[in-house]
């Protein structure tokens, strides 16, 4: 007797009863009060219709049983159930599928599933419905002008929000499930005739060879496993949860991955300086984003090299111009400076991430408190010195500013190493610290893509972008980085 294949063996049966008994024993019917199944009979034969209740359109069924149930009225011929069935399911997503895995994958996925007695196929619509918020402004990524449309955990929306924006017959999405218990959707988009098709493989080959049980994390544990990340604090990829943003980038060359229950979507390949941009810049006049940027540019700056430099200073004052001679503590305190510094570091950290689990209601007094109460007395009491307080908040103020929270958080531990190596090497340990810090992110490389590219290696004119916020019209390459098939972006 010939063995029959796990293949044969989920095969489609003609009798109906033999998939209900599937689903009972595999997929948890009459168990699990979501999963359902309706029973209808059609011209003399049995149609069994499976769905998950809180995934699906429950409207949209009941019109499309109704639909099918005036075939007892108006129909004759039960020979021709199957195509009969077909041409009356009144949706646009209706397709085939021959076993049952597939079925049972659409059905927990939302879609519902129409089984015809005497069948080797089955039915699906796409009825959709998943439960989530509509499209509105990231708090992360606001702008003064500009849209207020923003992603959220749907893909669906998501993708038509992106189609919204690029009406090219050339926009592809090709979608994938991922996880073996959660079978999350994800989805690739890219320009066919733009995007690097190296590229593209690359990143499929990669999600393809992902093997977990969930993404209860979503896009970050895909991250992950895209660019193998390890302890290298510095984002090797960019999220964005603006439309528009991620439109620029599919514009450019970028693959955008999108993945289903995530508000966020992935641009690859990035840069160290696509982290720094934000779409503010391109919002305003070309000048005002230039000085716009500066003054990004500025504080981030800040934040990693103000309280070392202040640090030196202080440790040799020596160092100290005359002009600027004031720099540094008045008074010694009982506790040592660079203890201090990393208290109040440490402290502001800990009010951010205590804003984050405050009612918005709270939020303001928490504010008050930590400004009024801790800070102040702090000082008087004699924990900080003021001029800590001072300089800690303006490093502060430059992360907040910097626009990815990530690169923010890796640009705070650099200050931190630098600090350490301040204290215990003074002049040598600043120095020596700089040059480790550059050389290390010129080291690496996110699917190979420099890091520090157009810096390292060099591109004028992509760094000159880069420094000015440069007129639109006057842009008419897409960046090298992404090796794009059509280079030029306008005439």
């Amino acid at each position: 007797m010939t063995k029959l294949t796990d293949q044969e063996k989920s095969q489609i049966s003609p009798k109906l009863q033999d998939t209900e008994k599937f689903f009972r024993d595999h997929i948890g019917l009459g168990t699990s009060f979501d999963l359902g199944v309706r029973k209808f009979m059609l011209l003399g034969k049995q149609v069994h219709l499976y769905y998950v209740t809180g995934l699906c359109d429950s409207l949209y069924v009941i019109e499309l049983i109704k639909e099918l149930l005036k075939i007892n009225d108006h129909e004759t011929e039960a020979n021709r159930l199957k195509e009969i069935v077909k041409n009356r399911l009144v949706h646009q997503q209706v397709t085939l599928v021959q076993t049952l895995d597939e079925a049972v994958d659409q059905v927990l996925s939302g879609l519902v599933v129409f089984f015809v007695e005497d069948s080797d196929f089955a039915f699906v619509v796409d009825v959709r419905n998943y439960p989530g918020r509509q499209p509105e402004e990231p708090d992360t990524e606001k702008v003064i002008r500009g849209a207020r449309d923003g992603f959220v955990e749907n893909i669906v929306v998501n993708t038509g929000l992106i189609r919204r924006r690029i009406r090219d017959e050339r926009l592809r999405y090709e979608i994938m499930k991922i996880g073996e218990r959660s079978k999350t959707d994800i989805a690739i988009a890219y320009l066919e005739d733009v995007a690097d098709p190296g590229l593209i493989e690359v990143i499929k080959k990669e999600l393809k060879t992902i093997m977990i049980d969930g993404l209860p994390m979503a896009d970050k544990t895909i991250e992950e496993f895209l660019v193998k990340q390890g302890f290298n604090p510095f984002p090797l990829v960019r999220y964005t949860e603006r439309a528009d943003v991620a439109a620029v980038h599919l514009l450019e060359g970028h693959v955008i991955i999108l993945v289903d229950t995530s508000p966020s979507v992935i641009i690859t390949p990035t840069t160290f300086f696509h982290h720094v941009q934000h779409a503010e810049e391109y919002r305003q006049a070309p000048a005002a984003g230039t000085f716009v940027r500066w003054v990004r540019f500025f504080g981030m700056l800040a934040s990693i090299y103000l309280l070392p430099l202040w640090m030196l200073y202080v440790v040799q004052p020596s160092l100290l111009p005359e002009a600027i001679s004031y720099i540094g503590p008045n008074k010694e305190k009982n506790i040592p400076i660079v203890v201090q510094i990393f208290l109040a570091d440490i402290g502001i950290e800990l009010l951010r991430m205590a804003a984050i689990h405050t009612p918005t209601a709270l939020s303001v007094a928490m504010g008050l408190i930590a400004a009024v109460l801790i800070g102040q007395i702090a000082i008087d009491v004699g924990l900080f010195s003021p001029e800590v307080i001072l300089y800690v908040s303006i490093a502060a103020v430059g992360t907040f500013a910097t626009p990815s929270y990530e690169l923010s958080v890796a640009n705070k531990i650099v200050r931190f190493v630098l600090l350490l190596l301040v204290v215990i090497f003074k002049v040598p340990g600043l120095v020596i610290g700089c040059t480790l810090f550059i050389l290390f992110l010129a080291s690496i490389r996110s699917l190979n893509t420099p890091y520090l590219w157009p810096f390292i290696p060099f591109n004028p004119q992509a760094f000159w972008q880069i420094i000015v916020r440069s007129s639109v019209p006057h842009i008419k390459v897409r960046p090298s980085i992404v090796h794009p098939q059509n280079v030029k972006k306008q005439p």
